[in-house]
């Protein structure tokens, strides 16, 4: 990992082309990291809108996107089935592991796959693939070791900037826009 924000446009491309398969941490990255619980013990999470039709846009490009996290919440199932991801990983204490069983079982080479993360938890998981990403606001040492770091923070719009990223580098990002002007969205909604 190059250890610099963001190793330029080069890079990232080169990086971003073969992507795949993009795999995301929970808290931290959809959310922004904070956890609010009921008296009664029940965990709430906030999502980003935008993040959410990033994902389904990215979907519809032909990457699959997959969560990887080490909490375990109803609200992460229903978010992954609202957009449409099957890929699903809760209460993984072993990224690196979970990150190479799914690379396995979904056929893809190390260098077809990014994830993003936030913490500490997430470098293993991060060095076990090709572009490694961090949100704004990952802790210091994510954001040195990762291969891009977006401008957004974590729940804040950082997954849409990456879908857009990958999409806009393989080419398929004016497509899916284009739906959204014509009226022709197959990942209504977010």
């Amino acid at each position: 990992m190059t250890g610099e924000r963001n190793p330029g446009a080069t890079q990232a491309a080169a990086r971003a082309k073969p992507i795949r398969l993009l795999l995301l941490d929970v808290d931290g990255v959809l959310t922004d990291g904070r956890l609010f619980v009921t008296d009664s013990g029940e965990e709430l999470k906030v999502f980003h809108s935008r993040d959410g039709h990033g994902i389904k846009m990215l979907i519809a490009s032909g990457v699959r996107v997959g969560l990887v996290t080490g909490r375990t919440s109803r609200a992460v199932e229903r978010r992954a089935d609202d957009l449409g991801i099957t890929i699903l990983v809760q209460g993984c204490r072993d990224k690196r592991a979970a990150v190479r069983r799914l690379l396995s079982e979904q056929g893809v080479a190390p260098h077809e796959a990014a994830f993003m993360g936030d913490d500490v938890i997430d470098l293993p998981a991060m060095e076990a693939v090709g572009f490694s990403v961090a949100v704004a606001d990952a802790h210091p040492l994510v954001r040195s070791r990762a291969h891009w770091v977006t401008d957004q923070g974590g729940g804040q719009g950082a997954v849409r900037e990456l879908c857009e990223l990958l999409m806009r580098i393989q080419g398929t990002l004016d497509e899916q826009l284009g739906y959204a002007y014509q009226g022709e969205c197959p990942w209504a909604g977010g």
